[in-house]
């Protein structure tokens, strides 16, 4: 989200900043102020200081935010068993905690012209243990990877973007007989069966839309959620919603519907009849071909965002078509079609269901929104820790995620709190200041002796553990080694 002083047509005076210093000093307290909204979604203090604690970390300057560095940074090298089980065995009222943060979402980001954004981020990983693990494509690195995937939901307003609900992808194989003990062992709920990426994003749409969470007009997706019927099915499920989603090069349309007829056949001695094209109609073409031969004239170049070196600009063109499925009529929706600017031009395409009247300048807008849901992971990641996490069950991953997004929300709610102070605050730049003040735990030269002294003790264990179950098995070596260690 720019400042406003890049969406304005001169761009001489420089953004205004006058964040005090009893300000910046506040913002420990308005983040226990924040948390303070989550009480009630734990049995125990316990689980509910740290996920104070958890968040803080997250929040704040440390290179690594796993959950032993956090544990160690905020409360001592003590707290770490307790943070390990907040996070995969406590009990939370997880739902509770989600349908609150997505209350908090609606005051302060809700608007009637929001949309709704569906997405995946991966996730690398080393082993295999981790649950919904294995070699699948991996958008963070262009290629199949070993890594775990998360279908999220996000939301957009005038006001900001947020992360608003996430489901982990678990592939197939994962179900079969040969992953029992995985299952089992990553404590993945029985009444969890496969669901493919589309039908986890039409879920979280569904749900969101019963429980009238979030006001939204718009609904965009990627190709994999555009191509699939399921996702299609629930965007349309709901009267007056318009959907905008990336779709396959390769499908097929014709640019007005098509003469049918009706057939008779006979089938099994019974006279049956079946929809067929009239004579002399002709075959559907695809979204490349029809791009690749228009006209120039047809092309109409729009700013789609102000980047942070100026306009980004594409060329945009729209038709009403009509999709083919099985070589016959299917839907009729608007084709939008985006393309680079200059030599080789590179395409994307789009269909929505938007009204006969719909603006072109409605389809670009959309066209870059779906940018909002990308800054998200982007910030998730780089600023929150969002991948670097080391926990292995179901219930951690949920969490795990489930600290993330209400973390990344904080963020931009003390930019909002803020805004006629700093409009052109970042959200790097607000956690660049909360280091400043964030409650983590200082170390005497003889605590950190002993700290480091600790760490050793557990990564030497770890090795020893690794080397027996790589050898099969106890031996001698193994076990003065481990008394060695023991002390």
């Amino acid at each position: 989200m720019l400042p406003e002083c890049r969406l304005q047509e001169h761009l001489y005076p420089i953004p205004q900043f006058v964040i005090e210093e009893d300000k910046v000093e506040d913002f420990v307290e308005e983040l226990r102020k924040f948390h303070g909204e989550f009480a009630d979604c734990f049995a125990r203090s316990e689980p509910r200081e740290n996920f104070f604690d958890y968040m803080v970390g997250q929040l704040s300057h440390l290179e690594r935010k796993s959950v032993e560095p956090i544990a160690v940074n905020v409360n001592g090298i003590n707290s770490v068993r307790s943070m390990q089980r907040t996070l995969s065995d406590a009990v939370w009222y997880e739902d509770k905690i989600l349908y609150r943060f997505q209350e908090m979402v609606c005051q302060e980001m809700g608007d009637c012209e929001g949309v709704l954004m569906f997405d995946e981020s991966g996730f690398l990983k080393k082993g295999e243990c981790s649950a919904g693990v294995g070699r699948q494509y991996c958008g963070g690195v262009g290629k199949v990877e070993n890594c775990q995937n998360g279908v999220f939901m996000g939301y957009a307003s005038p006001k900001g973007y947020t992360l608003l609900d996430k489901r982990l992808f678990i592939t197939k194989k994962w179900f079969e007989d040969d992953y029992d003990d995985r299952r089992n062992k990553c404590r993945i709920p029985e009444d969890i069966t496969f669901k493919s990426k589309p039908e986890l994003a039409a879920e979280m749409y569904r749900d969101t839309v019963e429980r009238d969470a979030v006001p939204f007009r718009y609904v965009v997706a990627d190709t994999i959620y555009g191509n699939s019927s399921d996702f299609i099915d629930a965007a349309e499920s709901c009267v007056g919603k318009i959907y905008m989603v990336s779709m396959p090069h390769s499908t097929l349309f014709r640019l007005r519907p098509p003469v049918t007829k009706e057939q008779s056949y006979q089938y099994g001695g019974e006279l049956r009849s079946k929809t067929v094209l009239a004579d002399n109609e002709k075959q559907p073409v695809s979204f490349d071909s029809f791009a690749k031969n228009l006209n120039s004239c047809f092309w109409y170049r729009r700013t789609v965002s102000e980047g942070t070196k100026g306009p980004v600009e594409y060329e945009f063109t729209k038709r009403n078509i009509t999709l083919a499925k099985d070589g016959m009529p299917w839907k009729n929706v608007w084709l939008i079609i985006k393309r680079t600017v200059g030599e080789n031009p590179e395409y994307s395409y789009y269909t929505s269901n938007a009204p006969v009247s719909a603006r072109l300048n409605t389809f670009v807008w959309l066209s870059g929104i779906r940018w909002s849901v990308e800054q998200c992971f982007q910030e998730c990641k780089s600023e929150l820790g969002m991948d670097h996490y080391e926990v292995r069950k179901y219930t951690g991953w949920n969490r795990h995620m489930l600290t993330c997004m209400p973390a990344h929300f904080f963020l931009w709610h003390i930019k909002i709190e803020l805004k006629e102070d700093a409009p052109s605050f970042t959200l790097p730049q607000i956690r660049l200041l909360l280091k400043a003040v964030l409650p983590l735990k200082t170390y005497s030269v003889q605590e950190m002796i002993e700290l480091v002294r600790r760490i050793q003790i557990k990564n030497h264990k770890a090795y020893l553990s690794h080397r027996k179950r790589k050898l099969g098995g106890n031996s001698a070596e193994d076990d003065l080694l481990t008394d060695l260690v023991m002390g």
